[in-house]
């Protein structure tokens, strides 16, 4: 009871020495280590992916649920599956507001946006 307890206080007494993030419960700072140390001690057999939790290994394990009523093809999120849609309506629900391109998706649009603005989203470090 006295851990549930500890739970629902505001106190967070862990804290990370590298980034002085705050944590609950212990076993939320060790995983959060993994932030810092790169250990990703999680493997999926099926598509070699690490991950830091096993929660995270378990949802990517996850039933594809979600089927494509054209194509069948299968997704694990609702989400995805309707962006996918949009392959075969031909949707394209974000304009350029400069150029007036459409795209399927908005980070494309957000992407696109660089050839009018000259902003780069990644610099040559050589």
């Amino acid at each position: 009871m006295k851990h549930h307890q500890a739970i629902h206080t505001v106190e967070r007494r862990y804290h990370c020495d590298v980034c002085n993030s705050t944590f609950k419960e212990i076993r939320h700072l060790k995983i959060h280590l993994r932030v810092h140390t790169g250990e990703r001690p999680y493997h999926c057999d099926v598509c070699n992916k690490t991950f830091r939790t096993l929660e995270r290994l378990k949802a990517n394990a996850g039933e594809r649920r979600f089927h494509c009523d054209v194509c069948n093809k299968t997704f694990k999120r609702m989400d995805h599956m309707r962006v996918h849609l949009r392959v075969h309506t031909g949707e394209r629900p974000y304009r350029c507001d400069v150029c007036n391109k459409t795209f399927t998706r908005l980070d494309h649009k957000r992407v696109h946006h660089c050839v009018h603005t000259g902003k780069r989203q990644y610099r040559c470090g050589v």
